[in-house]
């Protein structure tokens, strides 16, 4: 095994084998040993030479190992996840709950009949789902699987609750209360055509199952015929256009297409399914979680018999701050007050009015809970509740998307992070305009190795060959069960940032992002891996 040293030059630090040292063109020192090499070799495929590539390897402590372009700004995609979750267990603490209430806001006539309205108060709990929590690895999951938990067994629990007090008549509205953060539903750059999808859901103080629906497209008997589609929960909701859709020949694949365009509740289902084809299966974003709670509330209680005289709809809170999302990340607040301790932080104390009365709640899982689902599988939008819980971390804080960036930029700078190594627009990654530098993420991840929650984050990272979004890479040994590193895609971007246990043993930070890679090609991942096979060989 190659030998390195550390040495100081008068550029830095750097590492260096036997003294020897280059320059990448960019004015870096990085490693002249048999791993250069390596990687120089595997960055020279004419399939990812043209690529953009930025790759920093430390050891736990820092020590420099290899480094590439490391000063350089990439789109991290849901790498992005790794400093929202770290400041969220540092800042809000993994042991914090959030708390859902139906709220009847009105005048009562004995205990049976509510004059006014009946408020579902969104608490930015994330897992008013069907989820199994805590999060298992796939290979602890029974088998065979058993049935899903239904999506809305929460608001089903809580429908139960009400009808327990006696309450009888509602002569007013069922709403749908998200006012805890201002009515942001997409971050700055996110693309419209995500917006369709679970993935792309619009975040919501009152978040019920994901925010998203799921579509099935089942084919027809036979070929010619309309095929089947069904869309769960069974709240109405969307109007289902499928006039489009028909079943196709044998073998013939599948063809399914969804479109809903913006503000629309018409999802229009079209294409072709063959006749001998698996069901295509996709999760649909829900336009308006607020609204869409308050109409599955709403049918709950007039199922249990509680007559509703008013309508289903949702309450937002409009942000009217004129500044763009640069200007209120640069505005002063409290954020470092907060950091050091001389500021407790937390929203200013709200109090129920004489005419408030709770009726039904639900208290979240632990939040380390949530980090770890969102970091497993890449939760965009847990991501983004998370974002604007620390937002509301900040004094009287509103929880808008800004004051979440602000709180996490200042955390990242109390890390010893650079504050021109990065950017984020969002919490999750999806903002074409995020942007940091590896040498930041590696810092990131070993400034979280000293900390007190380091062990439970760490935890929440996908494991290799195991669960997440690392089931199925690095399947094989001597990698499997050696990398716990958090991925990210977006577009023509792609990252790969965490700790890996190398041949000898010890464990070493990495961070590899790949920029303006060529569209459908997954050349550079592959590339990434054998990237990564490389430092465990050499260390």
């Amino acid at each position: 095994m190659v030998r390195l040293i550390r040495c100081l030059m008068m550029v830095g630090l750097c590492a260096c084998v036997g003294g020897a040292q280059v320059r990448n063109g960019n004015g870096p020192m990085v490693v002249d040993s048999a791993l250069s090499r390596q990687i120089d070799a595997l960055l020279a495929d004419p399939a990812v030479s043209r690529a953009h590539w930025g790759i920093k390897v430390t050891a736990m402590d820092g020590a420099p190992i290899y480094s590439l372009n490391a000063g350089q700004l990439f789109q991290p995609a849901s790498n992005a996840k790794l400093f929202t979750t770290a400041a969220a267990m540092a800042l809000l603490g993994g042991g914090t709950t959030f708390e859902t209430k139906v709220v009847a806001k009105g005048s009562f006539d004995g205990a049976e009949k509510l004059t006014g309205d009946l408020v579902l108060v969104g608490g930015g709990d994330a897992n008013l789902s069907g989820r199994e929590i805590p999060y298992v690895a796939p290979a602890l999951r029974p088998k065979p699987a058993p049935p899903a938990a239904p999506a809305l067994r929460y608001l089903e629990e809580m429908a139960d609750q009400i009808a327990k007090t006696g309450l009888g008549v509602v002569t007013g509205d069922v709403v749908g209360d998200d006012t805890l953060f201002p009515w942001e539903p997409y971050a700055e750059d996110w693309a419209i055509d995500d917006a369709v999808w679970g993935y792309g859901a619009p975040v919501s103080a009152l978040t019920i199952t994901d925010n998203q629906l799921k579509v099935k497209v089942t084919p027809g008997i036979t070929a010619g015929k309309p095929a089947m589609v069904t869309v769960d929960p069974t709240v109405p909701y969307y109007t289902l256009d499928v006039s489009g859709l028909v079943t196709g020949a044998a073998k013939s694949g599948s063809h399914v297409q969804m479109e809903r365009a913006p503000g629309s509740k018409i999802l229009r289902v079209y294409g072709s399914i063959a006749v001998d084809a698996q069901p295509d299966d996709e999760e649909v974003a829900i336009q308006d979680p607020a609204e869409y709670a308050a109409i599955a509330l709403k049918a709950m209680l007039v199922a249990r018999g509680i007559i509703v005289t008013g309508v289903a709809r949702a309450q937002h809170k409009i942000s009217i701050d004129p500044d763009g999302f640069i200007a209120q990340l640069k505005r002063p607040g409290q954020e470092k007050a907060v950091i050091s301790g001389s500021v407790e932080g937390g929203s200013c104390p709200t109090e129920l009015s004489a005419h408030e009365t709770i009726l039904a709640s639900h208290r979240s899982p632990a939040l380390v809970e949530d980090v770890t689902v969102t970091n497993k599988v890449s939760q965009n939008l847990h991501a983004e509740l998370l974002l604007h819980d620390l937002g509301r971390k900040t004094f009287c804080g509103k929880g808008s998307t800004a004051e979440g960036a602000r709180l996490v930029r200042a955390f990242l700078e109390d890390a010893g992070i650079d504050k021109d190594d990065f950017v984020f627009f969002d919490g999750s990654g999806l903002s074409g305009h995020d942007l940091v530098t590896p040498r930041a993420t590696v810092r990131l991840l070993q400034y979280a190795s000293t900390q007190p929650w380091f062990a439970d984050w760490k935890r929440s990272l996908p494991v290799s060959g195991e669960d997440g979004s690392l089931a199925e890479r690095f399947a094989r040994a001597p990698l499997k069960d050696h990398v716990f590193a958090k991925t990210g895609t977006l577009g023509e971007a792609r990252a790969l940032s965490g700790y890996l246990d190398t041949a000898s043993g010890r464990t070493v930070i990495f961070s590899i992002m790949v920029g303006n890679h060529m569209p459908h090609s997954n050349a550079d991942r592959e590339v990434m891996d054998k990237i990564v096979a490389a430092i465990s060989a050499a260390n």
